[in-house]
């Protein structure tokens, strides 16, 4: 990516990041972008291990008809938790908060974010949200499902106020992180840096963060009045108050939907530099592909109506809403044409992280196809509000953003603490989450094309079998990712010490910062001379290898001075 790389010893410096003040004041207030993102990644993964824990509890409800291990209430109560927790406090923030805060200015060529107190602040804002929002099972249940849909989470017990104040104070964090990320990019970037040259991960966390500032304020206000309304008795959603329950739908809407392009964005980003990277080959349609980041930014302003085909709008408005999901699809069509030419022309090294990145292209293809799909009127008004929809939801989020997130963390984890994991351990894992994902999922789409209710804690005998497989899958799926937490742990004990570019690519993370970086980043400022991903004119970087820790090969850069 520049003329220069970087010519460190292989192991890891003696004073890094990590290691250079080690008390726990120094981290907790931190103004280092590494640490914050650090922090956020042990915030995120609490909320991820809870989330997933319900989820099994769920699952482990539903494997057979009537009463498993939980009556009504505890279900409703363990659905409604799993599905906040996964998504205002795990989905939503992961990727930007954890890999956008190490990453994002490490590839700018910058020392630190913008505003560097105000990250931490972020941090803290997002903690204080969390725990408001896990304050509500000391008030009563938390039972109105994830969207609060009014009239219903204003006839529910008083912890719903703490869960939308949680969520009100959480969109704080989203909103100052976007910010911040916007003028990172736009002030901090190494000479040389233009448009044309930063790394699609850079471009997805740039369109993430415009979402971020601009959709964030309308759930935040949103929750207010929903706040206020219960608090207050004042007629804003309630029709029993004189209310409306469809402008709630409207305002929520207007937020989520662009909210599920928050969550999958960053994904794309990384997907594309594992395409780079390992495919030893120059992102094929680049301008496309980083265009195409802040096409479906905007167009996702404008499809909120499709989740409201059958609330009574007008059949005009369904219409309109149904053809701008059509469109939606094609910048998002464009990204996945142009990652599989990438590996057609390339040469695919089938590493942990690339395994990941192909599970999210076979997955995230279904959910997106599936989605076009309730985007077609007729067929969304069968299928609205059955499992169907779950299934399409879990493919977009889990297929989608979580997968992307684990290739991500297995990519950058050699950058973040300067040791490798176990490959092969890598291997099989990936391959539990694969199979046990759409062994979990894959099925539900069957139950709801045949008319299972979403939601519903009973049903017919006719889903058992196709419940039964989802549950399996679901301890499969489990298996995998407690494997992943295993062996990640592990490395930080027993794992080999990381190269400064184990993977061999051209982003300036790898090409001129040590593993794990020093406080400061970079020695000296990078000055970049050639594309992220432009193998072609880097052949002098590569030398192969023997591997070690499971790995049957390894590619490291070769030390080249100016």
């Amino acid at each position: 990516m520049s003329g220069t790389t970087l010519a460190h010893s292989a192991h890891q410096p003696e004073v890094n990041y990590l290691n250079h003040t080690k008390t726990l004041k120094s981290w907790l207030f931190t103004l280092d972008h590494k640490r914050i993102g650090l922090m956020y990644l042990g915030a995120v993964a609490l909320a991820f291990l809870a989330g997933g824990i319900l989820a099994l509890l769920v699952r482990i409800e539903l494997l057979a008809p009537g009463q498993t291990i939980m009556g009504p209430d505890a279900y409703n109560q363990s659905f409604t938790l799993h599905a906040v927790l996964m998504i205002f406090a795990f989905i939503i923030p992961a990727v930007p908060a954890v890999m956008g805060n190490f990453v994002l200015p490490i590839q700018l060529g910058a020392k630190d974010v913008a505003f560097p107190r105000l990250n931490l602040a972020s941090f803290y804002i997002y903690l204080l949200g969390g725990v408001i929002v896990l304050s509500a099972l000391f008030v009563g249940r938390i039972d109105g499902g994830w969207t609060f849909y009014a009239p219903y989470s204003e006839r529910v017990g008083d912890s719903i106020l703490f869960v939308t104040l949680g969520v009100f104070v959480m969109g704080f964090s989203s909103i100052l992180t976007g910010l911040n990320f916007i003028v990172t990019v736009h002030k901090m970037r190494a000479p040389g840096l233009t448009w044309t040259r930063l790394p699609l991960f850079v471009w997805s966390i740039y369109s993430t963060s415009i979402v971020q500032v601009l959709a964030t304020p309308v759930i935040g206000i949103t929750m207010v009045l929903l706040f206020l309304e219960r608090a207050l008795k004042i007629g804003i959603f309630d029709p029993a108050l004189g209310g409306d329950p469809v402008l709630f739908q409207h305002f929520f809407w207007f937020y989520s939907h662009p909210a599920v392009y928050i969550m999958i964005l960053p994904a794309f980003g990384i997907v594309s530099d594992l395409m780079g990277t390992f495919s030893r080959h120059q992102v094929s349609g680049y301008k496309f592909v980083a265009l195409s980041s802040v096409a479906i930014a905007f167009l996702g302003f404008m499809v909120w109506g499709h989740h409201m085909f059958v609330s009574g709008q007008s059949a005009t408005s369904s219409i309109v809403f149904s053809l701008i999901t059509y469109l939606i699809g094609i910048p998002t069509g464009v990204k996945v044409l142009n990652w599989v030419t990438t590996m057609y022309r390339g040469s695919i090294w089938l590493q942990t992280p690339m395994l990941y990145a192909l599970a999210f292209l076979f997955t995230f293809s279904i959910g997106g196809f599936t989605g076009i799909m309730l985007g077609v009127l007729a067929i969304d008004v069968h299928l609205h509000d059955t499992y169907f929809v779950v299934a399409h939801f879990h493919y977009v989020m889990m297929g989608g953003n979580v997968i992307a997130a684990l290739g991500g963390l297995h990519y950058w984890w050699p950058k973040m603490t300067g040791r490798m994991f176990n490959e092969t351990a890598g291997r099989v894992a990936a391959a539990l989450v694969f199979i046990g994902f759409n062994l979990t999922f894959f099925p539900q789409f069957i139950m709801g094309s045949q008319g299972m209710p979403r939601r519903y804690y009973d049903y017919l005998p006719e889903f058992q079998g196709m419940h039964q497989l989802s549950t399996y899958g679901s301890w499969v799926l489990a298996a995998g990712l407690f494997l992943i937490l295993g062996y990640l742990l592990w490395s930080l004990v027993k794992g080999e010490r990381a190269t400064a570019n184990p993977w061999g690519a051209l982003t300036l993370e790898w090409t001129h910062a040590s593993s794990p970086p020093d406080m400061h980043n970079f020695h000296d400022t990078p000055v970049v001379t050639r594309g992220p991903y432009d193998y072609h004119l880097a052949p002098e970087l590569f030398v192969t290898s023997p591997g070690g820790d499971g790995a049957a090969e390894q590619v490291h850069p070769t030390e080249t001075k100016a």
